[in-house]
């Protein structure tokens, strides 16, 4: 008989296989017993729940567990040479633990620290800017006894620029805590949302949603308990903004997150914090606590009745797909991070089933903010349909990388100057699930009414046209900026894209699953020189499907970064496309024959 207080238990089932994988370095098969007995599930959900993770293990992972970024911006820098560096120094290739179990070396998708690459996590204490030299030099230091803690590079915030006019700048300037509660005292909930439904602040996580309108609707659901979630799961590649915030500002979050409690009737607030920014887990705790012992965070704050808010961080395991908000939830509930249908939206039933507000770090950010500068002031900054400033996180072929606060409106070709783009060819915007721009886009306008599928001056031919517009991407969400020079090879990256989504898909759907599989695989052939113009085609049609049947919005962007090289960089293809016979253009007689002639060489070495 399953016990009355049975879904509350299973929300603490994440937190539980997070101990005993820090205890043990992996979750072996008397844990699945005992803990499937506890939470009264299954064994085989349980395992399924465990697998769905990266950072959960069935075999031990090693007493010091490396995590060496492999995204496209690490490629830039050292990766190949840091990762042959561990290789060598541990006597292990990648994926595998050390015969003593005293290491294990594994890749991971993006960490959250492109401005700081090439980059790897070592039991989730961050290091940076590494060398070959260095990577060698870190596992000696380990083996010689030195705490990560005292030897790892606490990540550097890289606020390269924001307004120079304070009154224009909404995040990177000083902070006085508890000032936009305090005006609360003179507004109702309602005023409060109507202030943020004026402001035009939408989601800065990428969907981009009114965020007075995601209020509204959860406030107007009347329910006995009701949530604020923040989703800090950071886990676009190339974005690390949100990771600049928690680290410079965690009070301005917990501020802002108190606030959206009081409008929409919410006691509790949960900030979903991805395990890859664990290192910021003490900074925000410290944070909370400051609140509490201001008398900021509990019962009847401030003196307001029925204003009881508090907050809690919740750390995620490793899940791209959490970043979509029916993921997070289902995390948050002890189960596989997938999707759900939206036959409810979270501000109808979310979170154990009440209404539920999911919000990101930046917009949350930006709430106090408009109670502290006022309505109007804050109209005043940005365009007329995106008032205010964007964070963007910078990366790739420039001088200058890091998190920029620019004003709404900016001129891409002016915000190239200001990062120090070196010869910019290729821009991928809002990251892997974002869009390809080129040298025709550098005179558009960052902001909101420039959407790309109603400015680009080209032909379209279905179905990529009707693809391409479906995505309705533009330069308005996420804040992801990677920038590419011309010595870069475009199929390679996109190569890391398509490798990207095959790996961190939930597999719930088959559109996404199959269909990003399969345009792996052309990638790789066109890659080869294999590729042929139906080879071109059937990538078109198969993005199509995708993006038209996949169960999440994750799912639905997954080709958009494809789709839109192909129709910005055509050249890039062609030239590897034009073959139409059967020669193999990939075939290196050379590596072809290089085993046999080592054994050979061996073995007449043998009788010298």
């Amino acid at each position: 008989m399953i016990p009355n207080n049975h879904i509350t238990q299973r929300t603490n089932l994440v937190n539980v296989l997070w101990d005993i994988q820090k205890k043990r370095r992996f979750i072996n098969k008397d844990d699945i017993a005992k803990i499937a007995n506890e939470f009264d599930i299954s064994k085989t959900e349980l395992e399924g729940i465990i697998s769905f993770y990266h950072f959960f293990h069935f075999k031990d992972a090693g007493k010091y567990t490396i995590y060496l970024n492999c995204s496209t911006i690490s490629k830039l820098h050292n990766y190949h040479e840091v990762k042959k560096a561990f290789e060598d120094e541990l006597g292990i290739k990648m994926g595998n633990t050390t015969k003593d179990k005293m290491f294990g070396l594994f890749k991971t998708s993006c960490i959250g620290l492109s401005d700081q690459e090439t980059a790897a996590l070592i039991n989730y204490y961050p290091f940076t800017n590494l060398t070959a030299e260095k990577a060698r030099t870190v596992v000696s230091k380990i083996r010689e006894g030195q705490s990560l803690q005292s030897i790892c590079d606490f990540p550097k915030d890289n606020i390269q620029y924001k307004p120079k006019d304070e009154k224009k700048t909404i995040f990177f300037k000083p902070f006085k805590m508890g000032e936009g509660l305090e005006q609360l005292k003179d507004l109702s909930p309602e005023d409060v949302i109507k202030m943020v439904e004026d402001s035009k602040l939408s989601g800065r996580g990428g969907a981009f949603f009114p965020t007075g309108v995601k209020w509204k609707f959860c406030r107007n659901n009347a329910s006995d308990q009701k949530y604020i979630i923040c989703n800090a799961d950071e886990g676009e590649p190339g974005t690390f903004k949100d990771r600049v915030l928690l680290n410079t500002y965690p009070e301005l979050l917990i501020e802002g997150m108190a606030i959206a409690g009081y409008a929409v009737g919410a006691t509790e607030g949960y900030i979903y914090l991805r395990a890859e920014y664990k290192y910021l887990k003490d900074r925000i705790d410290n944070a909370i606590e400051k609140f509490k012992n201001a008398k900021l965070l509990g019962k009847e704050i401030l003196g307001i009745e029925n204003f009881n808010f508090n907050v809690k961080v919740f750390m995620g395991a490793g899940a791209y797909v959490c970043g979509e908000e029916t993921a997070l939830i289902a995390s948050m509930e002890g189960k596989r991070g997938e999707p759900t249908t939206k036959e409810y939206f979270p501000v109808e039933k979310g979170y154990l089933g009440k209404p539920t507000v999911v919000n990101n770090v930046e917009t949350l950010c930006a709430v106090p903010r408009i109670l502290e500068i006022g309505l109007k002031n804050y109209l005043s900054i940005g365009t007329e349909s995106t008032p205010g400033t964007k964070l963007l996180s910078v990366s790739g072929d420039c001088t200058k990388p890091g998190v920029y606060e620019i004003e709404w409106g900016m001129k891409l070709r002016d915000f190239l100057s200001l990062i120090g783009a070196k010869d910019p060819h290729m821009i991928l915007f809002n990251g892997f699930a974002g869009e390809c721009l080129s040298m025709v886009d550098f005179d558009r306008e960052i902001s909101g009414e420039n959407l790309l599928s109603e400015q680009i001056q080209f032909q379209f031919k279905d179905p990529i046209e009707y693809a391409y517009k479906m995505s309705g991407v533009g330069l308005r969400s996420g804040g992801s900026f990677m920038v590419f020079n011309k010595s870069r090879s475009i199929i390679s990256i996109l190569k890391n894209v398509t490798d990207f989504f095959v790996a961190e898909s939930c597999g719930i759907c088959v559109p996404c699953r199959t269909g990003n599989f399969l345009l792996s695989r052309k990638i790789d052939k066109i890659k080869l020189g294999h590729g042929n113009k139906a080879d071109m085609e059937e990538i078109q049609e198969w993005s199509h499907i995708i993006k038209q049947s996949s169960r999440c919005g994750l799912g639905k962007t997954s080709t958009n970064c494809l789709l839109t090289a192909m129709l910005k960089f055509p050249e890039e293809f062609e030239k590897l496309t034009q073959n139409e016979s059967n020669f193999n253009g990939s075939f290196n007689i050379n590596k072809a024959t290089h085993n046999y002639d080592t054994i050979i060489q061996e073995i007449e070495s043998t009788y010298d």
